[in-house]
């Protein structure tokens, strides 16, 4: 959410609301996955890492670690979606369309290794 914005008054005027923003108490993790469940009330949202390990049988298997829990009711789920769609349509106007399955790099051997901030 944005610092500061409008609200629609009972009246039809406009006025102003400040927001203030505690980040005190702000925890900052990386997710690469998201697994949801939802209700009739809330949508639960796991985020953690895919993280790639060996089985017992010798085949290699993904260990899904969830590193946090976000429960919110529909309203905010919708919100959320709303600002995600926002923030991805921005991206992709200033640095082309995300591609969700990505593609090897001539020169890269082939996509191994683990999460990137940029590239290179």
């Amino acid at each position: 959410m944005a610092e500061g914005g409008e609200q629609q008054g009972a009246q039809g005027q406009q006025r102003q609301i400040q927001l203030r923003i505690d980040e005190s108490k702000m925890h900052s993790t990386y997710s690469n996955t998201i697994r949801t469940s939802t209700t009739a009330d809330e949508v639960v949202m796991d985020f953690g890492m895919n993280l790639p390990m060996q089985g017992p049988d010798g085949q290699q298997a993904l260990l899904f670690s969830i590193g946090s829990r976000v429960i919110m009711n529909w309203v905010g789920a919708k919100r959320l979606a709303i600002s995600l769609g926002q923030v991805i349509r921005q991206y992709e106007e200033r640095n082309g369309e995300i591609q969700l399955q990505r593609q090897p790099q001539p020169g890269t051997g082939g996509g191994a290794g683990g999460p990137r901030l940029a590239d290179d």
